[in-house]
């Protein structure tokens, strides 16, 4: 029987959020926002990595941002990603050859453990001057 979080059928892998196929490319679920303030990989939704994307669903801008944002978190070149299903859904699957699957679990783990706002100044929720009111 296949370990926790992992299934093998018919010579493919799934590792939660991936499936390997037989030649070793990695098939990624996306579950996508687009429209989104900003560009980022923003957590996990049921067996999919959750995605926002900045650019809205118009002649294929969003999938190509997904295809960019999953390369970048990859490590890998553009030309290694390719859209394999979803191209009008927010559920998505993108293929990316050239990978080891150590490494993909190591930075998708990255990518879902870190602060999407690292290096960003805390956004302030009160009065821009403290002990005035703003009315």
């Amino acid at each position: 029987m296949a370990a926790a979080g992992r299934w093998s059928h018919a010579g493919h892998v799934s590792d939660d959020l991936f499936d390997v196929e037989d030649g070793g490319a990695v098939v990624v679920r996306l579950h996508v926002q687009p429209g989104a303030g900003r560009t980022a990989v923003a957590g996990r939704f049921g067996d999919a990595l959750k995605v926002r994307v900045a650019v809205p669903p118009e002649k294929g801008r969003a999938n190509e941002a997904c295809v960019e944002l999953l390369a970048s978190t990859l490590g890998v070149p553009r030309a290694q990603v390719e859209l394999v299903s979803g191209p009008s859904s927010r559920s998505k699957r993108v293929r990316v050859t050239g990978v080891e699957l150590d490494d993909v679990r190591r930075l998708l783990a990255l990518a879902l453990a870190g602060p999407g706002d690292a290096g960003r100044e805390p956004r302030s929720t009160g009065n821009a001057r403290p002990g005035r009111s703003v009315r």
